[in-house]
């Protein structure tokens, strides 16, 4: 069983995965001094090792999961900064929390954000307390976010490389958890990242970043559903915003606010998908403006520090890749209000919606219905 005691060096887990980032991560922070515990999460139905009373006491062999080569990368890398490594199997708290939701949530006809929940129950919920639990103070993380202690309390704001920014996965976090979080890589860009990789001679120097779900390679978020509950995903129509068919669909979860290709529609102009309407199995399309709301309702509202006590105009972001927009914030019925000053394309229910005050995310939570 690991100890500590206030003569060592403080203790950071950091949480390696494989890739670049969180590998450079480790080693930023051992060149600053720290005892750096390398600690690989694995997700895997097929049985991967799991952890017993003591959570070093790991098997040898080697993890069955999508995250293999991952695992052993970030392996190699702990083996070349001269840490300890470990991989700990989350898979039955990961299905929980982030996979039932997922599946859920699409047979609704809303799209979830699965790396929002993944940072609020798994790295910064279970991980992190694991790390607490054995002795270290801190928990890091290869994410591209800043961390400020003030005063007021602690800040969550956007990294320096505004294109690599993260925060909106992470603006659920709360002031217990920040107190114990560290991002290395909050004032790098990515490219210096790469650099300092490659200065270390890391293998994964010059690995791709994973543009996917970690838990679906190909993408293909429809086909896993179906596969689940193939009762669930049933075809249906097609239709205008007045009710006229003008095709077919291959079932709810295969679509998202916003979409416009794989409609197999041809009227001599874009359409995309405009309203999803999961109870009575239809698919409402239209033209793009047809897709731009102003107004939305916010549910599960989270607050880094403390809640809007009034109206407020802010800056919101409704997806990761939209540039965040002026609103107003108001409180409507125990929800949040959300109105755009200009109209924004594809609001979509399930999505996060995050609030921004220049570079800091004040908080957020889920798009539940947006109106007119």
């Amino acid at each position: 069983m690991l100890c500590y005691n206030k003569n060592m060096k403080k203790r950071v887990v950091a949480a390696m995965s494989g890739g670049v980032d969180s590998s450079v991560a480790a080693a930023l922070l051992k060149e600053q001094g720290y005892e750096v515990i390398g600690l690989t999460m694995c997700f895997s139905a097929a049985g991967g090792p799991a952890f017993g009373g003591n959570p070093f006491e790991l098997e040898t062999r080697k993890p069955s999961c999508c995250g293999l080569e991952g695992i052993e990368d970030a392996r190699r890398v702990a083996q070349k900064l001269g840490i300890r490594h470990y991989v700990m199997n989350l898979d039955k708290d990961f299905s929980r929390e982030v996979i039932q939701d997922f599946l859920r949530e699409y047979q609704a006809g809303r799209t979830p954000n699965p790396c929002v929940r993944c940072n609020q129950f798994i790295k910064f919920g279970i991980l992190l307390k694991k790390a607490l639990n054995l002795g270290a103070q801190f928990l890091a993380t290869g994410h591209y976010a800043r961390i400020a202690n003030t005063p007021q309390g602690y800040l969550l704001k956007k990294a320096k490389d505004l294109k690599k920014d993260q925060s909106y996965f992470l603006y659920r976090l709360d002031q217990r958890q920040l107190k114990h979080i560290i991002f290395p890589l909050g004032n790098f860009t990515k490219s210096q990242v790469r650099n300092k990789a490659g200065d270390l001679g890391l293998n994964v120097a010059g690995k791709p970043d994973s543009q996917e779900i970690c838990f679906l390679p190909d993408g293909e978020y429809g086909n896993l559903i179906k596969a689940r509950d193939s009762g669930s995903v049933k075809p249906g129509y097609l239709v205008d915003k007045d009710g006229n068919i003008l095709g077919a669909h291959q079932g709810i979860p295969f679509y998202t606010i916003g979409q416009r290709q794989g409609l197999g529609l041809a009227k001599g102009y874009p359409l995309y998908v405009t309203q999803i309407n999961a109870k009575n199995n239809r698919i409402i399309v239209g033209v793009r403006q047809d897709a731009c709301k102003r107004e939305f309702l916010v549910k599960e509202a989270h607050f880094l520090s403390k809640p809007f006590k009034k109206n407020i105009e802010i800056k919101v972001r409704i997806r990761y890749n939209h540039k965040e927009s002026a609103a107003l914030v108001s409180r409507v019925k125990g929800k949040l209000k959300v109105s755009f000053r200009k109209p924004q394309f594809a609001i979509t229910p399930g999505q996060s919606a995050v609030f921004y005050d220049r570079d800091t995310v004040l908080g957020g939570g889920i798009i539940d219905k947006v109106l007119g």
